[in-house]
């Protein structure tokens, strides 16, 4: 069981050549959150880089972890994370992409299916459970028949990098209120669509 502190995974691959990638918005909103904290990323034994911190002044303690592993691998660095810092299934905040939701919305949710989504198939698989809350920035389906693989590790066009801080500012706004009010709130704030 946790001690009040929270882990927060955001998805995406390593490496330069995919920071700007759809697939990466997960780890753009980490480093907005790091941003919050005051902290720089460090690497950890768990193979993410990782930000300890608080949000806010007598906010939650925070764990923010990047998997520096390929989208597809990164549950063991989570569970690993999770693992190292005591955090239960329960406090497990995880920032994904989603195809299924249009680009600029958020979703959130705990548990349910993967929606064919690698990443957060591994995690459950490595945390041995589905029953842990997403962050899900909507990135849209890919225009006529573009495979959804090569979708997601195009950059942002040029129209959506003009909303793009706002979603992840949002995105990162989201995780502060599902950590501070639960998801209930959260929902109610953010599902306007």
């Amino acid at each position: 069981m946790s001690d009040g502190t929270w882990l927060v995974a955001g998805l995406g691959n390593p490496g330069s050549g995919y920071a700007g990638n759809r697939h990466n918005i997960g780890q753009m909103v980490l480093d907005e959150l790091a941003n919050r904290v005051g902290s720089k990323f460090k690497t950890h034994s768990s193979r993410a880089q990782v930000v300890e911190g608080r949000m806010g002044i007598g906010g939650p303690r925070i764990v923010l972890a990047k998997p520096m592993v390929f989208m597809n691998l990164s549950g063991g660095p989570v569970a690993n994370a999770a693992k190292f810092f005591g955090i239960g299934v329960e406090n497990l905040i995880v920032v994904h992409d989603e195809i299924d939701i249009p680009f600029d919305t958020i979703k959130l949710k705990r548990g349910g299916g993967e929606g064919g989504h690698n990443g957060l198939r591994d995690i459950s698989k490595a945390m041995g459970s589905k029953d842990y809350l997403r962050v899900r920035a909507g990135v849209g389906r890919p225009p006529g028949r573009m495979d959804t693989a090569k979708w997601v590790l195009q950059d942002f066009s040029k129209t959506e990098k003009q909303n793009l801080p706002f979603l992840i500012d949002n995105c990162a706004d989201a995780v502060e209120l599902l950590m501070s009010s639960g998801l209930e709130a959260a929902q109610t704030k953010f599902h306007t669509n």
